[in-house]
């Protein structure tokens, strides 16, 4: 019940943030998942490792927002008592949207970090026809005095897989770039796109910079997934062996700006980056430049 209820409080923070395509949506799925027996519910989670610094914890195959709670608040008392605190995670599931685990660091003035790789795959390499990797999301978060804090939280992907079936399911058309079809062809149908699942990296094509699109999916996956010992899917795929959804790796970093500076002046010179990109001349005057976490900071004030 209690591995429940956090994973419940993860999702609706993720709605009320304004990311629907990770938030109380995604119940169905889970619930799918525990039916085909691919994920426990209430399956204890075990540290492996653990040194001042590192930690490497087992989530036994369970839910993954109850892991990737544990494994944020470790990494972040390891950089409480040593400055940087590093959380390794194999044998997870989905564990909803990365920012959440990244702002958690925020509470404690930390700078925070977290990777995931995807119990599915999704995203084509450039040149390539095949979804070999998840949209591996990576997350940033950096405290602030004045401003709402600094929250990068995106895919490697051009976007995320959620969006197809949203769009799907509002009869819209995908936007170019996104999505590719069964041949490896770009399309704008919330159809096939949806049943392809197959998405562009960050940047879509190559001469716009998907090659670092696909790099950083790459380098998602060999942080969360190769150093926990959790297994790539492709990887996997490609020995003919079963890629069970309670495989997923993750990734958490908390680092403490005090201890590496020596003072607590951080906070106020991000607030004096963030001031001076919030005044650069926007091209259209209704159409202000905003910095990483304006859009979701907004959208929980609303909701």
């Amino acid at each position: 019940a209690e591995f429940i209820e956090m994973t419940s409080r993860v999702m609706i923070d993720t709605d009320l943030h304004g990311i629907d395509s990770h938030g109380i949506g995604m119940l169905s799925v889970y619930n799918n998942w525990r039916k085909m027996g691919r994920i426990v519910f209430d399956a204890p989670i075990k540290v492996v490792t653990n040194l001042p610094s590192l930690c490497l914890i087992d989530g036994g195959g369970g839910l993954g927002h109850p892991v990737g709670i544990q494994g944020m608040k470790i990494a972040i008392t390891k950089a409480q008592e040593t400055g940087l605190g590093m959380v390794s995670v194999r044998q997870s599931n989905h564990f909803g949207a990365a920012g959440y685990y990244a702002r958690m660091a925020l509470e404690h003035d930390l700078i925070g970090i977290a990777m995931t790789g995807t119990p599915g795959s999704a995203v084509v390499p450039t040149f390539g026809k095949k979804n070999m990797f998840g949209t591996n999301p990576i997350a940033f978060a950096a405290p602030t005095r004045r401003n709402p804090p600094f929250v990068l939280d995106m895919a490697t992907s051009t976007i995320a897989i959620g969006k197809l079936a949203v769009a799907k399911r509002l009869g819209l058309p995908v936007k170019e770039g996104w999505a590719l079809d069964e041949d490896g062809n770009p399309t704008t149908d919330p159809v096939v796109a949806r049943e392809a699942r197959k998405l562009t990296p960050l940047g879509g094509t190559r001469d716009l910079g998907s090659h670092k699109g696909y790099g950083l999916a790459a380098m998602v996956d060999i942080l969360s997934s190769t150093l926990s010992g959790a297994g790539i899917l492709c990887v996997t795929r490609d020995k003919g062996e079963e890629f069970n959804i309670g495989r997923v790796g993750h990734f958490f970093l908390a680092l403490n700006p005090a201890t590496i500076r020596g003072d607590d002046g951080f906070p106020d010179e991000l607030d004096d980056l963030i001031d001076v990109l919030h005044a650069t001349p926007p091209v259209k005057k209704d159409q202000p430049v905003l910095v990483a976490g304006d859009p979701e900071w907004e959208a929980f004030k609303i909701r």
